[in-house]
């Protein structure tokens, strides 16, 4: 009985969650575009940090923010999250929705079920790539979700020395693959020497794939900024009507509770019992006039 009406709760909740749930996700939609970029909230999200100088030729910066905030609710806030990063151009890499149980409790509510209340945490990691030119404006348009900031990190590193180094040691590793190549074709004889020869060229050409693979992905880093973004919600709880597991005996009254049912029942007993005399009132009646009756015909 309990488990089918919970089942039917439990299909008219979900529906219910899902049309709040589309809904929530059109108002978020709705809000992001209509909130004006210039609320207090907004503006302590953006940094100079994370805007892009075109008139700077000399530095290039990797610029990355790290992100931790309180949120209304944390899943329409991801709905709204990643709706802004997609606006932007940009995409998510990773995210980790989870609900941390804090405690629960057991209330037996008969010998049958029990109420189980959970307290819990909902919280999401997230990682996101973004162009590096648009990354003041995607952090402003997520300062719109933030209901308490923790804290908010910006960095702009320059590895405009570090690029070059990697582009010197790619030129240095080609012309010294060159010049082993071409000793090699000439010179390279006897067979040890050209086995020694052929192995030092591989390190040369590793070298030089590693330096251009490591500029490769700086440039990726300096044209797609990161965001590294925590969400948290306020402590929530959920209570279920389940079916009890313990053993029957584990709920059997008291002695006191017992001998009171028991005296409540004998009464209840007495009270049935005068009741039912009382409706045989008129059969006492006749026997009481019969009985009269016959004593005086004695």
């Amino acid at each position: 009985m309990i488990h089918s009406r919970n089942y039917v709760f439990g299909i008219a909740f979900l529906f219910l969650l899902g049309c709040n749930t589309q809904q929530e996700k059109m108002n978020l939609s709705e809000a992001a575009d209509t909130l004006p970029i210039g609320n207090s909230i907004a503006n302590n999200m953006s940094s100079s940090a994370a805007v892009v100088n075109p008139k700077d030729t000399t530095h290039r910066f990797i610029r990355t923010a790290n992100l931790k905030f309180k949120v209304k609710n944390v899943v329409y806030a991801t709905y709204a999250i990643e709706d802004i990063v997609a606006r932007q151009q940009g995409f998510v890499t990773y995210t980790n929705l989870n609900s941390q149980i804090n405690y629960s409790t057991t209330v037996a509510l008969s010998a049958d079920s029990s109420l189980v209340t959970t307290w819990f945490t909902v919280s999401n990691t997230m990682v996101m790539r973004v162009p590096n030119v648009k990354l003041d404006t995607t952090l402003k348009l997520i300062g719109r979700t933030v209901d308490f900031m923790d804290y908010r990190v910006i960095k702009a590193e320059d590895v405009a020395l570090q690029m070059l180094s990697n582009s010197l040691s790619q030129k240095r590793a080609t012309k010294s693959e060159k010049r082993l190549t071409n000793a090699i074709d000439q010179r390279g004889k006897k067979l040890l020497e050209t086995t020694d020869a052929e192995e030092l060229l591989e390190q040369k050409q590793a070298q030089a794939d590693q330096a251009r693979l490591a500029n490769v992905g700086l440039t990726d880093q300096i044209n797609y900024s990161t965001i590294h973004l925590e969400i948290y919600q306020r402590q929530d709880q959920h209570r279920e009507v389940v079916l009890n597991e313990r053993k029957m005996e584990e709920y059997e009254p008291s002695f006191g509770s017992r001998l009171a049912h028991s005296l409540e029942a004998g009464w209840k007993s007495l009270e049935s019992l005068l009741v039912f005399i009382a409706r045989l009132w008129v059969f006492i009646l006749i026997g009481v006039a019969a009985y009269v009756a016959y004593r005086k015909w004695r």
